[in-house]
């Protein structure tokens, strides 16, 4: 048995050094967010409640009838989730590259993913 573990060991840090940065990255998201207690992204069933982790891929200002509403991407190393803050223009601390957690009720718009006023807690630099 711990030959075949030291086999599928070298065969992991062989396909790790062949993975594109994306790849690694993705699968760092996946096990950062595993290893905390989340959930990932692509397994949250619809209308369920879901505590995702990942790192803010965009952040856009949208103009929803007449009220202003910030959306972010969130991608976790599975799938994306876009986070969607009505009424807001701006949070602070809600840029590009940031990690962070969320909790929300998952739902679909427009063949997405989405939060609606997830509440969330930015992670600092550099976290694990």
């Amino acid at each position: 048995m711990g030959v075949h573990t030291g086999r599928r060991g070298l065969w992991d840090a062989v396909t790790r050094l062949t993975a594109s940065d994306e790849e690694v990255d993705a699968e760092e998201l996946r096990d950062d967010a595993r290893s905390s207690g989340c959930q990932a992204v692509a397994e949250v069933p619809e209308r369920s409640l879901a505590r995702v982790r990942g790192t803010l891929r965009s952040v856009t200002l949208q103009p929803r009838v007449d009220t202003p509403a910030l959306e972010a991407d969130l991608f976790d190393g599975s799938d994306s989730v876009t986070l969607i803050w009505l009424g807001r223009r701006r949070i602070a601390g809600i840029d590009c590259g940031r990690r962070m957690v969320a909790v929300g009720r998952m739902a679909t718009l427009d063949g997405r993913r989405v939060m609606f006023n997830p509440r969330y807690e930015l992670l600092p630099a550099g976290s694990e």
